[in-house]
């Protein structure tokens, strides 16, 4: 019995070797500009190669479906035959913003994706933003009627996510009215002494966290917050349950009413997490950083926007900027709310829409950011326009850094991740 015990387990090992093992495609498609840097000026010619390698070597006769043009308004759509197993494009624009070439290789009844996109003078792409005239009116009474709520802060120590050097808490605390909570998990060092804080912020989705002890372990104060009131420690099942249920579409809710918005609560909340910071013993009382990606993105611009406490951000792949764009036909960021919009189809309430969403435009927050920050995102974006991306970082006036990874998505490369960890923490002061 124990030898068929001991060699069933050395089946499952080897079987999870061999699934451990796969990397990547065989196939792979290849779609190249002609600048090393992805970049030219209005008026320029951009010229793609596109290659369909198998085992690295050009493969022939390979049927391939493209489509290029501006970001999100390809101009030209086609299916052609490669015989050795390549192709040239070219490709311009007349204003500043972002070119695109979309190509999918058939092979084997596969289909295998390639993408580039190049940028057209990009610091000079302006948002088509407009800021509603009670904008600061109305984020200053937002914030004023949500403090006059006590933080009643809870906090439950988590021994099995503590650290040698750090303290894991999850907590909460009030938020916009005595019965709404947010929940976050709290990484504290252990070490008596007072110390920065940094303030996560998260993308879109619904789902458990588990905290940051990665940071700057033992000379930190990390506070990661979810956004829907809710514990964050349950188990992933409940988190997939709501997304599909009762917080799927969470981000179109009320978009005519701007008072009743989803979003109002969650950057209310965003911002008392920094009052929930400040209120910690060990916080050092000078530094308070807010980092996120995507969604966590719009969110640190808006934290740092509306608290002076904050000392600075680092953002990424930021998603909710430059909403009207897309009535313009250039792209804007998701959740792309006016991508199908047009004079024949937009829906009676579109005015009111658009002016709802002007309260919820990073763009706006951003115009209003007054603190150093890093910015950071990929051309290939394909959740996340670079359109969009690029045209709020040319609004920020405070000191900024941008820092492109041009053949990225909407996702990290190692490089980027650690030059954002670095930034942070040097804004930390724990180098």
């Amino acid at each position: 019995m124990m030898k068929k015990y001991a060699l069933l387990l050395v089946a499952l090992s080897l079987t999870m070797s061999l699934y451990a093992q796969i990397r990547g495609n065989n196939i792979v498609v290849m779609v190249q500009p002609d600048h090393a840097d992805w970049n030219y000026k209005v008026g320029e010619t951009a010229r793609f190669k596109v290659s369909v390698l198998k085992s690295s070597t050009l493969l022939d006769n390979v049927r391939m479906d493209y489509e290029a043009g501006p970001v999100m308004y390809a101009r030209e759509k086609k299916s052609v035959v490669l015989k050795r197993g390549e192709l040239s494009h070219s490709g311009s624009l007349r204003k500043p913003g972002f070119y695109r070439l979309k190509v999918t290789a058939h092979v084997d009844g596969r289909a295998y994706d390639g993408l580039c996109t190049v940028a057209f003078s990009p610091e000079k792409i302006v948002p088509f933003a407009q800021t509603p005239e009670n904008f600061d009116a109305f984020w200053q009474a937002a914030m004023a009627e949500a403090r006059k709520n006590d933080l009643n802060p809870t906090l439950r120590l988590l021994p099995e996510r503590c650290t040698q050097y750090n303290n894991v808490y999850e907590v909460s605390y009030v938020n916009n009215q005595w019965n709404s909570r947010m929940y976050g998990i709290l990484s504290v060092p252990s070490a008596p002494g007072r110390y920065p804080a940094l303030l996560r912020v998260p993308g879109a989705g619904v789902r458990p966290y588990g905290g940051d002890t990665y940071t700057a372990p033992g000379r930190a104060i990390v506070l990661e917050i979810g956004i829907h009131g809710m514990p964050v420690t349950m188990e992933q099942k409940v988190y997939d349950d709501l997304l599909a249920g009762a917080l799927h579409d969470y981000w179109n809710v009320n978009l005519v009413d701007p008072e009743r918005n989803y979003y109002k609560r969650v950057v209310t909340g965003a911002v008392r997490a920094v009052d929930y910071i400040a209120s910690l013993p060990q916080w050092d009382g000078k530094t308070i950083g807010v980092t996120g990606a995507s969604q966590g993105g719009f969110l640190s611009l808006a934290v740092a926007a509306l608290d002076k406490r904050v000392t600075f951000l680092a953002v990424v792949h930021d998603a909710m900027c430059d909403y009207e764009a897309e009535l313009n036909r250039v792209a804007g960021g998701w959740p792309h709310y006016f991508h199908q919009e047009t004079e024949e189809n937009a829906g009676a309430d579109l005015s009111s829409r658009v002016k709802g969403a002007r309260y919820y435009d990073g763009v706006n927050f951003a115009r209003r950011v007054t603190v150093p920050g890093w910015y950071s995102f990929g051309y290939n974006d394909e959740v996340v326009p670079p359109t969009s991306a690029y045209g709020l970082y040319n609004t920020v006036k405070a000191p900024k850094q941008l820092s492109i990874y041009p053949q990225t998505g909407h996702y990290w490369y190692q490089e980027q991740w650690d030059e954002w960890q670095r930034y942070i923490r040097k804004q930390l002061g724990v180098e």
